[in-house]
């Protein structure tokens, strides 16, 4: 009797007719979500605990990563995950954007959560080739999320990102996105598709603040201490402020400004627009040269 390993390991000498995983199918079929089919899952897990869309993304998304700052509602994330019982990983390794300028505050955190959750990689990407933030002023320019904002959320967090998908071969990722934070997150699906092909999962979509918060407490999970001083959304120090009572949850990020989100949510932030253009064009020019010189030759 073959075991499930060898069983998987064994070279087949007949198939049984249909595709599948050990399959010698040149033709394999990629797998991906249709319009319909991503709209009926979603109807599906919007009526799950988050749990239950957890256990469902572990046991059907290759790839898969948790992208957090350490807000509440990664930190719940990360806590249910490590409690399920599972005979398969119930772990997603972290990806953290380390901007150079999050609050000291956000920073300690991290350490407990390794201290806490040691079993669990994580993985941190700062801004290309800078380590502190004075590195990132020398050669970005000081304060310059004042002077370009899109070029600052570029060069801290969108090609930091983008890196790290790269790096790791990251095809989906579970984020702390839900629709009580207002904005556009107020159509929030639980399941997502970016336009580069990343399946974004949203498991805490149908949650409150209120129930983040207490499934914190209840827990014991080691949170940011600025919560306790008025914060409710917690981003980069220069542009997070505490947010009063009846005020929104992330009324306090980009306060005063009609900007809801740093980019790395957005379909495509101005800045990386602004690159594929560059992009394009040299490609025509390079192309209309090429043809140019073609020419002159004959």
């Amino acid at each position: 009797m073959l075991s499930s390993s060898e069983w998987e390991e064994t070279p087949r000498k007949e198939e049984s007719g249909y595709a599948s995983a050990s399959s010698s199918h040149a033709n394999f079929a990629e797998i991906f979500f249709t319009k319909p089919h991503l709209r009926f899952i979603n109807q599906q897990l919007k009526q799950l605990e988050p749990q239950d869309i957890l256990r469902w993304c572990l046991t059907t998304l290759p790839s898969l990563y948790q992208t957090t700052a350490f807000g509440l509602s990664g930190l719940v994330t990360l806590d249910m995950l490590s409690k399920l019982h599972s005979p398969i990983k119930s772990q997603a390794d972290l990806i953290f954007l380390d901007t150079l300028h999050h609050f000291t505050e956000t920073l300690a955190l991290v350490d407990k959560i390794k201290k806490k959750y040691s079993n669990v990689n994580i993985h941190i990407y700062k801004p290309a080739a800078v380590e502190t933030p004075e590195e990132f002023s020398a050669k970005y320019g000081i304060h310059l999320w004042e002077s370009s904002e899109d070029l600052y959320d570029w060069i801290a967090k969108i090609e930091p990102q983008q890196r790290a998908y790269a790096d790791l071969q990251v095809k989906a990722v579970l984020t702390g996105r839900r629709r009580s934070q207002g904005g556009k997150r107020a159509y929030l699906d639980v399941i997502e598709v970016d336009d580069t092909g990343v399946v974004k999962v949203n498991p805490l979509a149908n949650w409150t603040f209120d129930q983040v918060q207490n499934y914190i407490f209840e827990n014991d999970v080691p949170y940011n201490e600025l919560l306790d001083r008025g914060y409710k959304s917690i981003g980069d120090w220069h542009s997070t402020q505490p947010v009063a009572n009846g005020e929104g949850e992330r009324s306090g990020r980009w306060k005063g400004r009609p900007k809801t989100e740093c980019g790395i949510h957005n379909k495509k932030s101005r800045y990386a627009q602004l690159l594929a253009a560059q992009e394009a064009k040299e490609e025509e020019e390079s192309l209309n040269r090429s043809v140019n010189e073609r020419l002159q030759i004959a």
